[in-house]
């Protein structure tokens, strides 16, 4: 199969409509899954109690937040540096998803934080570095609505969304550089899980859900974006039942 098919908006809208939906059954099932390991199956925590479990949530939605970020950074280097308009669509498609996952990720945090460190928010380096890249994607999304012109939207949120990516590396290492409240990483590439093997499991099977579901809602996204982009196209009006909708 020839990936570089896929580059073009025509052949890539069918494509994305036949991905999405199993994406979103897989991100369902596993999320029901997840949540019953986690909520059902994995032990109470002999520290925290039953508010752990708010982790199974709250890690894998802290983790799509980043990499959502970086992903976005990838598209948008491509679109600057190859001019490719499917690039641009794929990070503007993103965006929203991100900003859904930074949003989940700090309110369950607040919710976690009370019965553990008896607050529901600190200027904390990781919980600031947090809301400041939720910030990041409301911005994204707001300079993309103040240009009218596509292609001048493109490549100014692909500028904003490059350089914001500094943020990243400030929030993975900040319990590292800075005294935080916020403890350090459960699971490490380089050293031995700090929990029981069930809710390692729990945690990662929520982990897949979500980048599941990121994937099946910017693909139905992304089809969206191209209809409205692509809409005086001659290979739109081919499309069944699309062709009078779009007039």
């Amino acid at each position: 199969m020839n990936v570089y098919q896929f580059s073009s908006p025509a052949t890539f809208y069918p494509f994305a409509g036949w991905l999405a939906p199993w994406f979103a059954w897989s991100a369902a099932l596993l999320a029901i899954a997840g949540l019953w390991i986690g909520f059902a199956v994995a032990p109470t925590d002999f520290q925290q109690g039953e508010a752990y479990r708010i982790i199974f949530i709250h890690v894998p939605t802290a983790w799509m937040s980043m990499f959502i970020y970086l992903v976005m950074g990838f598209w948008s280097v491509l679109a600057l540096a190859f001019n490719t308009r499917l690039s641009a669509m794929m990070a503007q498609s993103l965006v929203p998803t991100g900003a859904l996952m930074t949003f989940i990720a700090l309110w369950t945090g607040a919710l976690w934080g009370r019965p553990t460190w008896g607050t529901y928010w600190a200027w904390d380096a990781r919980m600031t570095s947090e809301l400041i890249l939720l910030f990041l994607y409301f911005g994204v999304m707001a300079l993309r609505n103040a240009i009218d012109d596509p292609r001048r939207a493109d490549r100014a949120c692909a500028v904003l969304t490059i350089v914001g990516a500094v943020n990243i590396p400030i929030i993975y290492f900040s319990v590292q550089w800075w005294n935080t409240l916020h403890q350090g990483a459960s699971v490490s590439l380089t050293a031995a899980p700090r929990m029981a093997s069930i809710m390692l499991i729990g945690m990662l099977v929520m982990a897949f859900a979500a980048w599941f579901y990121t994937i099946a809602v910017s693909l139905w996204r992304v089809q969206a974006i191209i209809l409205e982009r692509e809409r005086s196209a001659s290979w739109i009006s081919a499309l069944p039942g699309l062709a009078g909708a779009l007039r």
